[in-house]
């Protein structure tokens, strides 16, 4: 006959294997599966990761970011958990934020990240106001349009170049996402490189004086421009796409030197917790066909490496190091 103590002994036993056994699943569960940061937009990236998981047999965890802060808050996030990170992979919708992770060694060593495909940095214009096309005589000719909007579609010739919007013709007519994030800044600090920084500071307080519509995102600057509250805004390109889909009157302006084409970054975190798992994602968002398929959802402008001669060409070391001077400036003209 068993003991009492036998009986405590069994059900000690018993319990441990059963705590063992939920530990062995938790940890089946976890080992299958990859933790993604994206700022690209969610309605582009979603379909893609839920591709990948029937493909891979793997459950994608996906943390996406707010447009208003993009893609400063995933950078800011893995900044922090840099000592235990807890994300795998990070899906950059911009280059300088991942440049900077990449420097501040947030990245794997070895093959830690790559660029993918392009946007770009527009002009868009309200097709009901602006038209395209060559100048009906001087600027100093045109009536502001603040006080006396025309009564005909395509009233006043689109400007030639973003020094033109501190002209008084677009006083309260413009639109743009905060420029501290996301595109918007990368584009101000590429800018301040090609201007220089006594010209780009004059701009900057002089577009800031000229009362524009600072907004939460560039999506949000293409449906002001579309509602005719503000005539022009500064966007990205796949904003403006999404727009004339929903048959939106806006169009695009052309690409000049002080255009910035901006991939899609992919990366691996240094000391990931499912590296394998990383890996596998990682390759996957590079592949030619997954490039495509957002390059045609028009999430990217085009799904090949930025070629043209003509669009800016950032120095990035140089813009890496000024960073904070930069982003203070920045702050201190557009906060209010």
């Amino acid at each position: 006959m068993r003991t009492q103590t036998d009986w405590r002994t069994v059900l000690v036993f018993r319990i441990a294997a059963v705590v063992f056994s939920l530990l062995l699943s938790a940890c089946g569960r976890v080992s299958n599966q990859v933790v993604i940061y994206a700022a690209q937009d969610q309605v582009y990236a979603e379909p893609i990761l839920r591709e990948f998981e029937q493909e891979a047999g793997l459950k994608v965890k996906a943390v996406y970011d707010s447009e208003a802060v993009k893609t400063v808050g995933l950078a800011n996030r893995l900044l922090a958990e840099r000592d235990h990170p807890q994300c795998d992979v990070f899906w950059g919708n911009e280059e300088m934020r991942t440049r900077q992770l990449a420097a501040q060694d947030v990245f794997r060593e070895t093959n830690g990240w790559a660029a993918l495909g392009y946007r770009s940095r527009r002009i868009v214009i309200n097709t009901n106001f602006i038209s395209i096309g060559s100048r009906r005589g001087n600027d100093a000719d045109q009536t502001s349009p603040a006080q006396n909007p025309p009564p005909h579609v395509g009233g006043y010739d689109a400007p030639r170049s973003l020094l033109e919007l501190t002209n008084e013709i677009w006083r309260g007519k413009v639109a743009l996402a905060f420029p501290q994030f996301g595109t918007t800044a990368t584009h101000f600090h590429a800018l301040k490189q090609l201007w220089s920084e006594e010209y780009w500071l004059a701009w900057c307080r002089a577009l800031a004086a000229n009362k524009p519509f600072i907004v939460d995102g560039n999506s949000v600057v293409v449906k002001q421009v579309a509602r005719g509250e503000a005539w022009i805004g500064l966007t990205d390109s796949d904003d403006i796409a999404a727009g004339q889909r929903e048959g939106l009157p806006i169009a695009a302006l052309p690409l000049t030197e002080e255009t910035l084409l901006i991939p899609n970054t992919v990366a691996v975190i240094r000391k990931a917790p499912h590296p394998g798992n990383a890996q596998k994602l990682f390759e996957y968002l590079q592949r030619r066909d997954v490039v495509e398929k957002l390059a045609r959802a028009n999430a990217l402008e085009s799904a090949t490496a930025a070629t043209d001669t003509t669009t800016l060409k950032p120095n990035w070391d140089a813009l890496l190091s000024d960073l904070e001077t930069t982003t203070k400036q920045l702050n201190e003209i557009f906060l209010r």
